[in-house]
């Protein structure tokens, strides 16, 4: 019961909650995609039970991240692939509608939800893993708070990423840390650091944190430059 009750069991436990309405977004839009040609009963009964096999799915998947992530030099490739993650979050473009099929009948809505899951939920997979620092319990609680947050809540933090874009950079931030957490917690790295090795761990986390900051700002601004210099070039000139 102790272990529960660390400051770092507590910060792990906020940044899995941060992390999992961060990355919500994607797949509730999936899920509404595969079920919007269902009878409106049967599409609510798709959205309960796709969400559950999804997540279902996504426990088991995790587990064996979490073992994977202690082979050497693994977690520091997860790391980056998070911190990749992280800085698609800031210029990352809404998936297009036509990019998942209506389904035909009620199994074809669970089965479609649970294929788009699983080729999307990579993020959360790995985010989740590296947040947990190894611990089952975190993994699981992680896993089944985004069963409500995917069918419930999505709409909401949607509306608030609109009207709070920075919450955007928070979300960012928190990936960037967990990213960098887990390439200092490389035991294959550590053991080249040596001694100072627990002190590069927050070094490596901040500064992950500051480059997917310092990095998403700018592609986010070269692409609205490319964006407004494309508009510009449609416009027909004026006699």
């Amino acid at each position: 019961m102790a272990e529960y009750l660390t400051l770092d069991f507590l910060w792990r436990f906020l940044r899995i909650i941060a992390i999992d309405i961060v990355l919500a977004g994607d797949n509730a839009v999936v899920i509404a995609m595969a079920v919007r040609s269902l009878p409106q009963r049967q599409r609510r009964q798709g959205i309960i039970w796709g969400a559950l096999a999804a997540v279902a799915m996504r426990v088991a998947i995790t587990v064996v991240a979490v073992q994977l992530l202690t082979i050497p030099y693994l977690s520091a490739v997860g790391g980056a692939l998070v911190l990749w993650i992280a800085v698609k979050l800031l210029v990352q473009d809404p998936p297009e509608e036509g990019a998942v099929r209506a389904a035909a009948n009620f199994w074809q809505a669970i089965r479609i939800i649970m294929f788009a899951d699983l080729v999307m939920s990579t993020d959360n997979i790995l985010a989740i893993a590296g947040a947990s620092g190894g611990s089952k319990e975190l993994v699981l609680f992680g896993l089944a708070l985004s069963i409500p947050i995917v069918m419930f809540c999505s709409a909401i933090i949607a509306m608030m990423l609109d009207r709070c874009p920075w919450l955007a950079y928070v979300g960012a931030g928190i990936l960037g840390w967990t990213g960098g957490e887990m390439i200092g917690h490389d035991h294959a790295i550590m053991a080249h650091i040596g001694e100072t090795a627990h002190l590069w761990k927050w070094v490596f986390a901040a500064a992950a944190t500051g480059l997917v900051i310092a990095i998403g700002k700018w592609w986010a601004r070269r692409l609205q430059a490319v964006a407004v210099h494309e508009a510009g070039k449609t416009v027909a000139p004026r006699d």
